[in-house]
């Protein structure tokens, strides 16, 4: 269907105006019988190739997991690996298409595909064995290198040098094949939202595997095919042209102009996602909208309909500028979650169209085509590794996402014209800006009591929020208005915030905040939240009477309260083991003789928690516990067996869960460390996820006695709240306190019907949504 509605277009495709130098003869322009084919197999290229890409980053992420856990760094790496080899596969495809001639071209490529067979089937290669005393980065590198180097390079240097080749096989569009970007883009977004709702599903890793390497071996093939059409074009002398005199050299500015049209699209790309997870809604899978809508934008802006859809999306951006900045930061609790998150969208989408819209304006004649997609490539590189490994050090929010904003506010349409305005112009521009600077400085510093002025203040913001409309002809205004508001709105809330310590890490957002609560006897009473992100992670009580009682999911009289209690005479000299510290509400129920252990995968959250300054439940009730920072699954492998006698996985409440912590060979590996008659607890307490259903089949699989306990709390208890709760353990018997226990209603997990089971080679969260 792609492919068909291409074809039917390609008369109302317009070359840029930049193309207007290139010289052709009679031959290239004149459509000929063999243009059908020729856009087939030049668009089926780059489809094949761009969904191998997106499908291979996700499949081979999950092939290390078991091997070396959740670690961001893990991820961060292997984005690093992924960007750097895509931008050697640009800086290759140009270098090959500028210095060589179009049959040495064709030698070289083939004579690396058929050296990249070497890595098929695509799987581990080298030593699978991650170093345990040191920092394993060079050893992850090496293994991507060796297991998926060479494929991932070929299926990088494909889109800028199929392209290129299209420029030189006679057809009548061959001197703008900028439209075929979007069958690239077209195979990226189906292979995006593929992996997760099908492939994912329905095929495990080691088939996916398989598959991958077959499909890897038909692009080799297409690519044949693209080759022995350029070659047969170039013997045939179809084209003419001269391309050594096609136009005049790029300026640095041309080149620095692009660059920045890619970069902030990039890093907004990830700027919004982190965003929205961290201080909108944490759901799965929520990243894949943002990234949808920027592969859209690729799409839409080099298809035949630019030139109507540019000028559209120019004009409709300052117009939802109004409601985007009043709502989504200045007042975003007067929305519902889903309108705020729309709006962001929509935001999101407007500003990337503007930016790759001026991009796709802005393209190259032929002669420039892979420059022009080796400084794309570059960009997106930067944007990601600004996010990646910049803003989680020098900001504690994620502030990246509204510069970006101003950013491509900067770049629209206009930009150019601003700058070179005179002296006068200029102040004009500026001075509008400059009031409101020292205005909000005024305010900020001479006003004592602002809390009782902010609906004024809130109004007069939306005014002026209004007012940017205005100034939709001049970026710099309206970039720096649009700036002075979003950051005069971000200190306006962080006065009036009941946040105490807020910090950035590769893990996320952790935040302590202070509120109050009605307590038993009616009267106000201060207690401090722990957030990741939207996501609570643990709070206490600040009376001294009550500074010890476990809250929220680990309350007394919820399910791991009532385990507690009903085991008591039996638990004086438990190993205890626990994945996941949140504030240390768990620790208040330790015993003096009980050994107990803490799995954190975040240095910073034992940080927080080990604080007294904002939690005194580690410092109150275990302070000589063991902790043990990394991954859990990682760290358990090193203890010796049947260890524990009570192991707690504390690790499913948000919505990035970690899955190779629930897999069949997690539960074994946990079993393996419990004692015989020990118990294994899981709290599964998830707003999108129905996990009981996961460890209902590993009960069924692994001949384990399994129960549950959804936890309604009885009557208005201050933070008890409503939680789930498994326990699983090889007898029968030794839940059997728990079965016949009047504090609670322990029942049998449901029993699920065609479920398949979570392994290291399978799992999907898609099949569990609540």
């Amino acid at each position: 269907m792609v492919y068909h509605k291409l074809i039917n277009d390609l008369d109302l495709i317009k070359p840029s105006s930049n193309d207007t130098k290139i010289i052709m003869n009679s031959s290239t322009i004149t459509p000929t019988n063999r243009s059908l084919s020729l856009i087939l197999l030049f668009a089926a290229t780059l489809f094949t190739s761009a969904g191998l890409m997106f499908v291979l980053q996700p499949m081979f992420g999950k092939i290390l997991l078991p091997l070396l856990g959740g670690s961001p760094a893990v991820w961060n790496t292997c984005m690093v690996f992924y960007q750097s080899i895509l931008f050697l596969g640009y800086l290759y495809a140009h270098f090959l298409s500028t210095r060589q001639t179009p049959h040495r071209q064709i030698l070289i490529h083939i004579g690396v595909i058929l050296l990249s067979f070497l890595a098929l089937p695509v799987a581990l290669h080298g030593d699978i064995s991650p170093p345990t005393d040191s920092n394993p980065t060079f050893w992850l590198l090496k293994v991507l290198l060796l297991s998926i180097g060479l494929p991932f390079f070929v299926v990088s240097t494909t889109a800028p040098l199929i392209q290129k080749w299209f420029a030189n096989v006679g057809h009548h569009t061959s001197h703008d094949p900028y439209y075929l970007y979007a069958a690239s883009n077209t195979g990226s977004l189906i292979a995006l939202l593929s992996y997760p709702f099908v492939l994912e599903p329905n095929i495990g890793l080691a088939n996916q595997k398989t598959y991958w390497s077959i499909g890897f071996v038909l692009l080799a093939l297409l690519i044949a095919g693209c080759a022995f059409t350029v070659w047969k074009a170039q013997q045939a002398k179809d084209v003419v042209e001269d391309i050594e005199n096609q136009d005049d050299e790029l300026s640095i500015m041309t080149k620095l102009h692009w660059l920045a049209l890619a970069f902030v699209p990039s890093s907004l790309l990830l700027g919004l996602t982190t965003f929205i997870s961290t201080d909108i809604a944490s759901v799965p899978l929520l990243w894949i909208i943002p990234l949808t809508l920027y592969l859209l934008t690729f799409i839409l802006v080099f298809s035949k309909w630019h030139d109507r859809i540019h000028p559209l999306m120019v004009n409709l951006q300052p117009i939802v500028l109004l409601p985007f900045i009043a709502y989504s930061f200045i007042n975003p609790a007067v929305l519902p979650y889903w309108v705020d998150l729309g709006l962001h969208l929509t935001a999101f989408f407007l500003a990337v169209m503007v930016c790759h819209g001026e991009l796709a304006r802005l393209r190259p004649s032929t002669k420039h085509l892979t420059n022009y997609y080796l400084i794309m490539s570059f960009a997106g590189m930067l944007g990601g590794m600004f996010n990646t490994f910049v803003a989680p050090f020098i900001f504690n929010a994620v502030y990246e996402y509204p510069l970006m904003i101003i950013a491509a506010l900067l770049l629209r349409p206009g930009l150019k014209a601003s700058i070179g305005s005179t002296k006068t112009e200029w102040l004009k521009q500026l001075i509008l800006p400059i009031l409101l600077i020292i205005i909000g400085l005024l305010i900020f510093f001479n006003i004592d009591d602002l809390p009782q002025y902010l609906d004024t203040l809130g109004v007069g913001l939306i005014l002026l929020a209004g007012l940017t409309y205005a100034f939709r002809a001049q970026p710099i205004t309206l970039a720096l208005l649009t700036g002075i508001l979003i950051f005069f709105t971000f200190g306006l809330h962080g006065l009036l915030s009941n946040t105490l310590y807020q910090e950035r890490t590769f893990f996320g957002v952790l935040s302590v905040r202070e509120t109050m609560l009605t307590n038993e006897q009616g009267q106000p009473e201060k207690y401090r939240e722990f957030y990741h992100g939207t996501t609570k992670h643990g709070a206490q009580r600040l009376g001294a009477n009550d500074s010890r009682t476990p809250l929220t999911y680990f309350s007394r009289p919820g399910p791991i309260g009532q385990l507690f209690s009903e085991y008591d005479k039996a638990n004086e000299n438990w190993v205890v083991g626990i994945v996941g510290l949140g504030a240390g509400t768990l620790t208040c129920y330790a015993k003096p003789k009980q050994d107990w252990t803490f799995y954190e995968l975040d240095p910073l959250v034992v940080d927080v928690a080990s604080n007294p300054t904002y939690f005194t439940y580690i410092s109150q009730c275990n302070p000589k516990m063991a902790m043990k920072v990394g991954d859990a699954r990682l760290s358990l492998e090193k203890e010796p067996a049947q260890k524990f006698d009570l192991f707690v996985i504390d690790a499913f409440s948000s919505d990035s869960i970690p899955t190779h912590l629930l897999t069949q060979e997690a539960i074994k590996l946990y079993f393996d460390k419990i004692k015989p008659n020990g118990i294994l607890v899981l709290h599964i307490t998830n707003r999108h996820l129905a996990l009981k259903n996961v460890l209902s089949d590993h009960a069924k699989q692994l001949q384990l006695s399994a129960l549950i306990q959804e936890f309604k709390p009885q009557g208005d208890i201050p933070l008890v709240v409503a939680t789930d709760w498994v326990v699983m353990a090889k007898s029968p018997e030794t839940l059997d306190v728990l079965r016949k226990s009047q504090l609670g209603n322990w029942q049998k997990l449901p029993i699920t019907f065609d479920a398949k089971s979570w392994t290291d080679d399978f799992t999907n969260i898609v099949t569990i949504w609540k």
